[in-house]
């Protein structure tokens, strides 16, 4: 890895914002909005099916070939992609399989070797042939999750897009969540990289729209999922600050991610969940409920016990 990535990086596109050096979801939103500025407001949001998990071996070591000619780096490449998964069932049986596609789960090199194949999309539709010149779109990609952005999707473009992907690269687009979102429309609305982005009406200007970016509902849904975790009845045997210190480390890394953009309702409803959850958790922790100090709410309580707002 620490070898291969100067490599590669040397040729990757700035287009691509996942699992790289100086590069993050944050920029790759960034982009987003300023090909939106820049009139492009009709997206073609595309999914991968299993993406990792179908990466053709001998296509991904033929990009591999063309910037590595030391045949034992790539047969040690080759050696990963093939190196066998063992499995035990409920019977103590072992099984044995050697992948013929897909890329190592966990594997240190995986994000690399990922990007290196799509690199090669991402070059086909820049070319002159390509719909980055004939279409005037753009691409923002994060490892397998990308988006095209374009004044009209055309049929000719994503045609184009799904044949070069299930064709040339022997990939599967998954057509039930792939979608065109034409954003210039009232109620419609983009989900990427766990934000939303959607014209919303400015409250401060009459008929004047601006470009919202929020933790989208499924960001929302898993947080809440978190919380809930993090507050069960299996810590009701950890002091309670203990449990408090536990919310805040989650929630602080939490809102370091969405806090780009205009998360500030997210951040309320939030606070009301977590502090929804540790009452109840407060409440259940013995037979005898817990009750704040005289004239002290709930909320007063579990500040001075910690507990930390968005």
């Amino acid at each position: 890895m620490l070898v291969l990535e100067p490599i590669f990086e040397a040729d990757f596109l700035d287009s691509s914002y996942g699992f790289r050096p100086g590069k993050n979801a944050h920029q790759a939103i960034d982009a987003i909005r300023r090909h939106l500025q820049a009139g492009r407001q009709e997206v073609y949001d595309a999914d991968l099916k299993s993406y990792f998990d179908t990466i053709p071996h001998d296509q991904l070591m033929a990009c591999l070939k063309r910037r590595i000619t030391d045949r034992s780096v790539l047969k040690l490449i080759r050696m990963w992609l093939e190196a066998p998964v063992i499995e035990t069932d409920d019977h103590g049986r072992t099984t044995k399989t050697w992948p013929k596609q897909g890329t190592p789960q966990g594997g240190v090199v995986s994000p690399l070797l990922a990007n290196i194949y799509l690199h090669w999309f991402e070059k086909a539709f820049n070319r002159k042939d390509g719909p980055g010149t004939w279409a005037n779109a753009k691409l923002v990609r994060y490892a397998d999750d990308f988006v095209i952005l374009a004044r009209y999707q055309t049929k000719r473009l994503t045609q184009w897009v799904e044949e070069l992907l299930e064709g040339r690269f022997k990939l599967t687009v998954n057509r039930e969540k792939t979608r065109i979102v034409k954003l210039h429309q009232s109620g419609e609305s983009l989900d990427f990289l766990g934000f939303t982005l959607r014209y919303d009406r400015d409250l401060h200007g009459r008929d004047q729209r601006y470009m919202n970016v929020v933790p989208s509902a499924k960001a929302l849904a898993r947080a809440r999922d978190k919380v809930r975790e993090l507050t069960d009845s299996r810590y009701n045997c950890l002091p309670i600050a203990d449990v408090v210190g536990m919310v805040n480390s989650w929630l602080r890394s939490w809102a370091t991610y969405y806090r780009h953009g205009y998360p500030r309702d997210a951040f309320r409803r939030m606070n009301h969940y977590v502090l929804l959850r540790l009452t109840r958790h407060l409440r259940r922790r013995s037979q005898r409920p817990f009750r704040p100090p005289e004239g002290q709410t709930f909320y007063a309580a579990l500040q001075a016990l910690g507990l930390q707002r968005l």
